[in-house]
């Protein structure tokens, strides 16, 4: 158990690792494509401000990703094969450049395994999972009326401004919008892996309970319900802190083909359009995820807030057939991941471990 624990845990920092590369391009694509930051300084302004939400947010999407599923009836190889699914799948869209959400690859993993080793959809928390669903479809709406609407008011705010002065002062202004979408991007996905080594780290806590072991520090995570009955997660600084810093390596490390879906094949950005996207997809996580304790994609927030911006120039503008393609990998993501996990699972239990 105590191994199966460990490799799940490093496991969980490789999805971490991958989801910072994978999902860099959310946080800095329209930086780079409006050639306001070179590709290098852009990972790492990304990466700081990924490290820097650990001091910011709570842990309230962490809190949902580990209710996803009934903690009564899940084990240790369940969490391993749905970890083991989400990689995959993320390596998969990855290296055919598509922007598929890490957070909804994580959910359907976890789900799906969990469904193979019990032989019911009963297991999966149904509230967490549709809610989670809907937010597929509404976070990009969500993030392409806000980006509209932010546009539209600096047009006509900016109408007599120099347009070389305006857009310089805009590529400014893109630094901190970039900054506050990858706050976002590390505040509410380094939270989703917080929740799968919690859920792992409490099925190991009952089987030393059965075993009468004394619980050690390092995984002691607790879940306590307050005067208005929501939960709240407990655990060790060691693991947020862990998740944080691997998201941020992972940022680093880049994801240029990503990059190049999200800042230049759905519309062409300009720097005020840029500072438009970025802030609407802010303004979005901080609220779905934080406020609401919903684990919403980057991915979608983003890509919506784009199309958001190119509306404002004219429908044409952007590249529809692009963003339908997007929207099929956002649906295929939990159903495939639901099933690669099952099969993981399956392989897993096979061989005995």
């Amino acid at each position: 158990m105590l191994t199966i624990l460990i490799v799940i845990i490093v496991l969980a920092f490789a999805f971490d690792l991958i989801n910072g590369f994978h999902d860099a391009a959310n946080s800095i694509a329209t930086v780079v494509s409006t050639k306001v930051l070179a590709p290098l300084p852009a990972v790492i302004w990304a990466a700081a401000f990924n490290f820097l939400a650990y001091w910011i947010f709570d842990l309230k999407v962490a809190n949902t990703v580990a209710k996803t599923v009934d903690g009564s009836v899940i084990s240790l190889q369940v969490i391993l094969a749905g970890i083991i699914a989400a990689i995959i799948w993320n390596l998969l869209t990855w290296y055919f450049g598509i922007p598929s959400s890490s957070s909804h690859t994580l959910i359907g993993g976890f789900a799906g395994a969990a469904v193979a080793h019990t032989g019911s959809f009963a297991v999966i928390n149904q509230g967490v999972i549709l809610k989670t669903i809907g937010f597929i479809f509404l976070a990009p709406v969500i993030g392409m009326l806000i980006s509209y609407l932010i546009t539209l008011v600096i047009l006509w705010t900016c109408r007599r401004v120099n347009p070389h002065h305006a857009n310089k002062w805009f590529k400014r202004l893109q630094l901190v919008s970039s900054g506050a979408f990858s706050l976002g991007h590390g505040g509410s996905d380094s939270q989703k892996v917080v929740g799968i080594i919690s859920a792992a780290m409490m099925v190991y806590i009952v089987h030393l309970n059965t075993l009468g072991i004394a619980i050690p520090d390092w995984v002691h995570v607790t879940q306590t319900i307050d005067a208005l009955g929501k939960p709240h997660l407990h655990v060790p600084s060691w693991i947020p802190i862990s998740c944080y810093t691997a998201i941020s390596l992972g940022t680093m490390m880049g994801g240029w083909r990503i990059v190049k879906t999200m800042g230049t094949k759905i519309t062409k950005v300009t720097p005020v359009e840029g500072v438009a996207a970025e802030t609407a997809g802010a303004i979005t996580l901080f609220a779905v995820s934080q406020g609401l304790g919903i684990p919403v994609s980057t991915t979608h927030t983003i890509a919506g807030s784009i199309m958001g911006v190119g509306m404002t120039k004219r429908l044409s503008a952007v590249r529809w057939g692009v963003a339908s393609n997007l929207l099929v990998a956002w649906v295929l993501t939990i159903p495939v991941s639901m099933i690669i996990a099952g099969l993981v699972y399956l392989a897993i239990t096979a061989m005995g471990i």
